[in-house]
């Protein structure tokens, strides 16, 4: 083990706080490590550390990341994403299938997902942004977390008004999907969409809402004029009588 990350582990484990360990487990549904911190505090020791590694190869930096991710643990994933967003002036085009692999093979639940997703690998659609057909595929996988993160890494993009048609794509490919924690992602994104698009969002909505499943039409209509909203739960209930 390189010496940063055991000093990162060292530094977690004084730091952790068994009262925000336990408090923590309320917000997931299926079991999580974590040391017991605020996200305030893990992104204070992910940039201390930073600056030790910063000058380090891309892949050498990749390798500590890998090891942070293969931990389990949330926070240090959420040090890991802290890094790789880092390194976005760094990025080249054969990287998302290191991130396609650390998402299909180590994320476990929506914090580490979104996180990761939401800036580090939005950050790369942003400079690649070709690679949006690789969210496309995603959104097909049979792995929950890569269908959410085919939405989530468009938050941060659309929520700047960009990527609008790769968003309704994506939505098309996960209307149907019985997850809710896929549907949450993909309203979510709808949701960030309309901050630019709120016209083009509400009537993908409506023209959708026979189909689209409520938990998701709720997140994307949240942003929205109060009378698009009741318009939309109107529609939503004239349907479902």
């Amino acid at each position: 083990m390189d010496p940063v990350i055991a000093a990162i582990r060292a530094e977690l484990q004084e730091r952790s706080d068994p009262a925000i360990r336990e408090s923590s487990k309320r917000f997931f549904r299926e079991p999580v490590a974590c040391y017991g911190m605020k996200t305030a505090t893990v992104t204070a020791i992910a940039k201390q550390h930073w600056k030790e590694v910063s000058s380090r190869d891309k892949e050498e930096i990749f390798s500590f990341c890998e090891e942070l991710f293969l931990s389990g643990f949330l926070e240090e994933s959420f040090i890991a994403a802290t890094w790789v967003q880092a390194m976005s002036d760094r990025f080249e085009e054969g990287d998302i299938a290191v991130f396609e692999r650390w998402i299909d093979r180590w994320i476990t639940n929506w914090a580490a997902c979104d996180t990761f997703c939401n800036h580090a690998v939005g950050d790369f659609i942003a400079k690649f942004p070709g690679h949006v057909a690789d969210l496309k595929r995603w959104a097909g996988s049979k792995n929950r977390w890569m269908r959410r993160a085919s939405c989530a890494s468009l938050i941060v993009p659309a929520k700047r008004g960009k990527f609008l048609s790769t968003v309704f794509e994506l939505a098309d490919l996960v209307l149907s999907d019985p997850d809710d924690m896929v549907q949450k992602g993909c309203g979510w994104l709808l949701k960030e969409a309309s901050r630019k698009h709120t016209s083009e969002v509400f009537e993908y909505v409506i023209r959708n809402r026979a189909v689209m499943p409520r938990t998701m039409l709720r997140y994307a209509i949240e942003l929205m004029p109060e009378e698009m909203r009741a318009e939309a739960m109107r529609k939503e209930k004239k349907e479902l009588n």
